[in-house]
């Protein structure tokens, strides 16, 4: 009874109310006008411009957090490197907002520690080469550091599953180790790893404090057009807001339902 009736306040309320939200006018009569309005050209680029910015951000997460994990558990390391990194990554996963917002400004900014570093030391001006921390590719990066770590919490139990006779029997059959992955690794971690992807992209699709803390309300995802929607002085439309709440919901439970489907997929394997 307390875990319903936890799930009934904080899920199962909120999902339905912004859903009837969604197809009401401000004077609570039936409407599609907001779902309508998310056909709006800027609505639209809002959702382009978040879409590509979670791919982008999973899928360097899921690269990176595949590479430390392999190398972690498949690379000899020492067993308390691979508890303080373990330890790391469930700290890191969760470190975002303005925190990590700062972190950054204060590494790669115009004046952070790195930039100034390889400026000095190396000749190096990054910002000189047309990188920003508060473009799209540094959001991306800045993702990457509860990305990554994300990976490799959730990617390291399909690893471990990888068993032994497996490879034995392989290269007792003249298998080389590229062909062992190719024919019989990588089939086997696929369903995980595209899980894992799913998974971090829709982790980076609902993500707000971050890119508003990085770079205010200039950088239009929807969680930010969201929030105008409903708390801006401007832009003020509730029901509106209530619309794209609930395609955000939409694209995150799409995302959230392969990763599960992908992940039963990956359990029998490895069964």
């Amino acid at each position: 009874m307390p875990y319903l009736s936890f799930t009934f306040i904080f899920l199962i309320a909120p999902v339905s109310y912004l859903v009837i939200g969604a197809f009401q006018s401000p004077d609570g009569r039936f409407t599609f006008d907001n779902m309508a309005g998310l056909a709006n050209p800027q609505i639209a680029a809002s959702y382009w411009l978040s879409i590509r910015l979670s791919f982008a951000s999973a899928l360097i997460g899921t690269v990176t957090g595949l590479l430390l994990a392999h190398a972690l558990i498949l690379g000899g390391m020492p067993v308390w490197i691979r508890r303080a990194l373990t330890t790391f990554s469930g700290v890191a996963s969760n470190f975002a907002g303005v925190p990590l917002a700062f972190a950054f400004i204060a590494t790669l900014g115009r004046l952070g520690l790195v930039t100034v570093t390889m400026k000095d030391l190396l000749g190096i001006n990054i910002y000189g080469m047309g990188f920003s921390l508060f473009s799209f590719w540094g959001l991306a990066i800045t993702y990457l550091y509860f990305q990554m770590p994300l990976m490799l919490l959730v990617i390291t139990p399909a690893i471990e599953g990888l068993k032994k006779e497996w490879r034995e029997a392989a290269e007792s059959l003249g298998a080389s180790d590229s062909q062992y992955w190719r024919l019989v690794g990588a089939p086997v971690l696929a369903p995980s790893v595209l899980g894992c992807f799913l998974l971090l992209f829709a982790n980076a699709f609902g993500t707000l404090a971050t890119v508003i803390a990085l770079t205010g309300s200039n950088f239009s995802v929807v969680p930010i057009l969201l929030f105008q929607q409903i708390r801006g002085n401007v832009l003020y439309n509730p029901n509106l807001g209530y619309a794209l709440a609930l395609g955000m919901i939409l694209i995150m439970s799409v995302s959230n339902f392969l990763y599960l489907f992908l992940r039963q997929r990956a359990e029998r394997w490895q069964k």
